[in-house]
């Protein structure tokens, strides 16, 4: 019997800004691609269904308003390379000074 696949915990803060806050999970290979075949060809199935980070809600928004899905499953599919983006690096960075109940307006 293969093993069960775990998601992995969820942590006490913010995976990209650091702020203690309501954490939503973000996949990095977004779950509307796992079936397509570009996808399945790159990951395995248990490394689409774990690739994940815990992220506050602004980061999660700013995340999706930045990149496409297939940005996302295709380039943008780890913490270190969705940091390495000027846009959102400078977004997590000014959003971890805030306080963690903190919601941005746009």
């Amino acid at each position: 019997m293969p093993e069960p696949i775990r998601l992995p915990p969820q942590p006490d803060a913010c995976e990209l800004c650091g702020r203690a806050s309501l954490l939503t999970r973000h996949h990095l290979i977004p779950k509307a691609l796992h079936d397509k075949p570009y996808v399945q060809k790159r990951f395995a199935k248990s490394e689409r269904i774990t690739a994940t980070l815990w992220v506050c809600r602004p980061c999660h928004n700013q995340i999706h308003k930045l990149f496409s899905e297939k940005e996302l499953a295709l380039t943008y599919n780890s913490r270190e390379v969705l940091l390495g983006d000027e846009r959102l690096r400078s977004f997590v960075d000014w959003l971890a000074g805030k306080p963690a109940g903190f919601t941005p307006r746009h």
